[in-house]
């Protein structure tokens, strides 16, 4: 299903006729010129999307939780993100336990952005890895010069 998208002076000179449309459609995207765009979204789509993320969170929790499940789990990865087949299996197993904390605090504390940092922070891990001369030039060990403290991120 397509999502509707008006414009934000739309929205400002139509608000009634955008409010029937939301309500038709449960979501409505509504650009703008100025700033980022925005969704508008009725109250009970948005508790069914929290209540989807939030029985996902607890279903792939509750999977990784036995050895069987953590397997299954280990085994679906690379279908979801095809770039695992660069990381090692201590690498894949760590990149499941950051996922899995980032979709904890996305449905715990309604933080969204650490799901999507883990998967780009490990993508370009995984990216590096794939590309063998990349890989040398950032693991080699550089000259025996100090370059001072590294702050942290």
């Amino acid at each position: 299903m397509s999502t509707p998208v008006v414009s934000f002076s739309e929205l400002s000179k139509n608000s009634k006729r955008v409010a029937e449309t939301v309500e038709r459609a449960q979501r409505v995207h509504v650009t703008r010129r100025d700033g980022e765009d925005l969704y508008l979204t009725t109250e009970h789509h948005d508790r069914q999307r929290e209540e989807t993320a939030d029985v996902t969170t607890r279903l792939f929790t509750a999977l990784i939780s036995s050895d069987e499940g953590a397997r299954a789990v280990l085994v679906a990865l690379p279908q979801v993100f095809p770039w695992v087949r660069h990381l090692s299996a201590a690498e894949v197993r760590e990149f499941v336990v950051d996922l899995v904390d980032a979709i904890r605090d996305a449905a715990d504390l309604d933080v969204h952005s650490n799901v999507h940092r883990v998967i780009v922070e490990w993508r370009a891990t995984a990216r590096i890895l794939a590309d063998p001369e990349l890989t040398a030039r950032l693991t080699t060990p550089l000259a025996d010069e100090d370059h001072g403290e590294v702050p942290a991120p």
